[in-house]
């Protein structure tokens, strides 16, 4: 490993920069060298001073270069400095000759007038009242942006990560953080507990001691958020914070108290129990149960010709409807709000199909929707109509920096349709449920389709089930599986599943196979498999149509050393192509990737030209191309390219394998569940289900017999945490 240094100079070029994560490329006069200097520098410009820590490396294709890990700016105090760096048009309104007659009137005080004398920049022909107060305002943000970046490194927060602090926090980021460090576990950097009290301690901060408790009840109730949990009882909560603060439990419910009477945190008693919340989960449940009841109380125009367009539809369609998909026809069309829910086979797209038909020819305007992009897609190709994610529909608001986001369509401007139809809504979470609900105009209509018996949402909260549980919502479960759906051994061992029956065998003319095999020998025959079996046996694309969804990310058949594996095995290094390693991770081209989080800032361009902002939780795509000079990968998601920084890079795992949860709402031409090795506490019957149904041609179950049963036989649902479903049958 090359040797740390520290390196001084001017900033005489930047030849590319990333604004949204502050990564650069500039050439650096150091001394009498000119130094290409790479890494996250924050905000920095042409004529700056700047001290640069790092190491000298050689790059592949761009050769000898500084790769910095942290970089302090030092502003120009010479009059040819501060001219130098004013005249390269960093502030508004000044520009080169601007600049020098600025520097000729205020000389080495330029900096010092624009900073707390702006009024006099008025001296200078051009400048205005107005143009003096934007320019000091630019120069001291970015002063504010400086200071932050310096304070938080020192803290150890990387440049990139400092950035979006200070674009949360604004010009109050150091006094903030220095008052209260422990803001740190929350929005935007979402430090680990223990790492806030380690920087606490280092920097010798001093808050007050309930301010770390408090902190301590926020990062416990939001990292449970990751399980599912809405809220948490106050007993538990109180038990968890006081091991995590190593405080007595009497001044631990003490202050919970004083929290609640704070509002920092909510309460919600039910009978003897007390739950426990944050401020934006405590009002995604309340919002949501007042819409519905609203919607619920709303009159609904009924049309007395929806039996008769039932029939017509049957006549036209050769098409005989089912007595229960009827009658989920006539609901959806009879009231404000419907669920229907059923497994595969049981015919809800055939419903959708007759309701949006139903619906156009009363010329009511449907908007489709669905959690992610490849939900929305498969709902398209089902019902030949557009078909938006839901965050699509609703529109990231970008003026808005704001966590969590918010939409353009909103209370103030309501989504321009009568009736909204939800896909796949058992991978809806409450958050996102409750910016849909607002976003409706007081007269539009929600039909909402799902499979109950799946995972709930990746996210906080278990929407669909809780909507089924209250009978006050008018919802169809559908039962029968159709001829052409029950010649499928998938269809029909999925059913057996949810009725705690074990999946057939199935013999070589199925589309069903169990194969027994454990330990070392089942990770080789899943790679067998993959590799070489199915693909000449069915002639199946091994990266693009096959899929290994693993119940676990975790041990010898879990997605981390099964992507490696399969990586190896798959798209193996050779002289064209092109790879950079980020931590213990090979990216290389025509990796099979997916997209772990939401991003609503990334950027994206289509083959069209066309361009826009977004890649979502899910979304898997192929890396096209790979720049380990910047380092930059390029990732294509059907028919977008999205560019991935160094930063951004993390929001991105390797798909070859991926988890049965992140396999929600999609659906692959065959996929391969090992389950053997699997962990105890992920043997149950809806997390094997929900594998199983997302297989469209072929699913085969590698693994021991033993542990398909006790997944069949653990009918346990995951607990989760969460008052909706009181709240709506109470309605508050």
């Amino acid at each position: 490993m090359a040797e740390i240094l520290r390196m001084k100079g001017t900033v005489e070029h930047v030849v590319y920069v990333n604004p949204e994560n502050g990564y650069h490329v500039i050439e650096l006069q150091a001394e009498q060298d000119l130094v290409t200097v790479v890494g996250d520098l924050g905000e920095v410009n042409e004529g700056e001073e700047v001290v640069v820590t790092g190491r000298f490396v050689t790059h592949p294709t761009f050769g000898f270069q500084f790769q910095a890990e942290s970089c302090i700016v030092q502003m120009p105090e010479t009059s040819r400095g501060i001219l130098r760096y004013l005249s390269c048009g960093v502030l508004p309104h000044i520009g080169a000759a601007t600049a020098k007659k600025i520097v000729a009137r205020f000389g080495e005080e330029t900096f010092f007038v624009i900073a707390n004398h702006p009024e006099k920049l008025t001296d200078i022909k051009g400048i205005t009242g107005q143009k003096a107060k934007e320019i000091s305002q630019e120069f001291h943000r970015r002063q504010g942006l400086r200071e932050s970046i310096l304070f938080l490194g020192q803290l150890g927060i990387s440049a990139a990560r400092a950035m979006s602090i200070y674009r949360y926090f604004g010009s109050a980021t150091v006094d903030a953080i220095t008052q209260n460090p422990y803001l740190l576990c929350g929005a935007p950097a979402y430090l680990k507990f223990s790492e806030v009290d380690a920087i606490t301690e280092k920097q010798g901060l001093t808050p007050p001691t309930h301010l770390r408790m408090w902190a301590a009840f926020e990062y416990i109730l939001r990292y449970n958020l990751q399980n599912g949990h809405t809220c948490l009882p106050a007993h538990q909560l109180c038990a968890k914070a006081a091991e995590l603060v190593q405080e007595p439990t009497g001044y631990v419910q003490e202050q919970l108290q004083i929290a609640i009477e704070e509002k920092y945190l909510f309460e919600k008693q039910y009978g003897d129990k007390q739950y426990i919340y944050l401020e934006d989960l405590y009002r995604a449940e309340v919002n949501i149960a007042r819409c519905l009841a609203q919607m619920l109380e709303r009159p609904v125009k009924q049309r007395d010709t929806i039996a008769h367009g039932i029939d017509i539809l049957e006549k036209a369609g050769t098409i005989r409807y089912a007595a229960l998909q009827r009658q989920a026809i006539e609901t959806a069309l009879k009231n404000n709000i419907m669920v229907l829910t059923g497994g595969p086979g049981t015919g809800k797209t055939t419903i959708v199909n007759a309701i949006l038909t139903l619906l156009e020819q009363q010329m009511d305007r449907v908007a489709l929707a669905a959690p992610t992009g490849r939900a929305a897609k498969r709902l398209s190709e089902l019902t030949g109509r557009e078909a938006k994610t839901i965050h699509r529909l609703l529109e990231v608001d970008f003026t808005k920096n704001t966590e969590p986001v918010q939409f353009v369509h909103n209370e103030s401007n309501p989504l321009r349709a009568d009736v909204v139809i939800v896909d796949e809504m058992s991978m809806v979470d409450v958050k996102l449920f409750e910016s849909l609900l607002a976003a409706l105009r007081p007269s539009a209509r929600l039909i909402l389709v799902g499979d109950a018996d799946q995972l709930p949402s990746v996210g906080p909260g278990n929407v669909l089930s809780e909507l089924l549980q209250c009978p006050q919502i008018p919802s169809v479960r559908l039962t029968e599986i159709f001829r052409q759906a029950a010649e499928s051994l998938i269809v029909s061992n999925a059913h057996r599943i949810v009725e705690g029956q074990l999946p057939l065998q199935g013999g070589k003319d199925d589309d069903f196979f169990l194969m027994e095999s454990s330990g070392t020998a089942c990770q080789q025959k899943v790679c067998e498999i993959v590799a070489t079996r199915l693909p000449r046996a069915y002639q199946l694309d091994p990266i693009r149509d096959i899929q290994v969804l693993c119940p676990s990310r975790k041990g010898l058949l879990g997605t981390e050393t099964m992507n490696e594996l399969l990586q190896q095995l798959l798209n193996p290094p050779a002289s064209h192509k092109r790879e950079l390693t980020r931590g213990n991770r090979i990216w290389r081209q025509g990796d099979k990737v997916m997209q772990i989080c939401n991003d609503y800032d990334i950027q994206y361009e289509k083959d069209d030209g066309e361009t826009g902002t977004g890649a979502y939780n899910g979304d898997i795509g192929y890396v096209e191309n790979v720049d380990p000079s910047e380092p930059a990968i390029l990732v294509r998601f059907e028919d977008r390219k999205v560019l991935y920084c160094a930063e951004q890079m993390e929001e991105l795992e390797p798909a070859y394998a991926i988890t049965i949860h992140k396999s929600q709402g999609c659906e692959f031409p065959a996929v391969v569940i090992p389950v053997a090795e699997t962990p105890q506490r992920l043997q149950y019957r809806n997390l094997l289900y929900t594998g199983v149904t997302r297989a469209r041609r072929l699913c085969v179950l590698p693994g021991r017999r033993a542990t398909v049963a006790n997944m069949v036989h653990n009918s346990r649902h995951q607990l989760r945490y969460s008052c909706l479903s009181q709240r709506l049958g109470g309605w508050v």
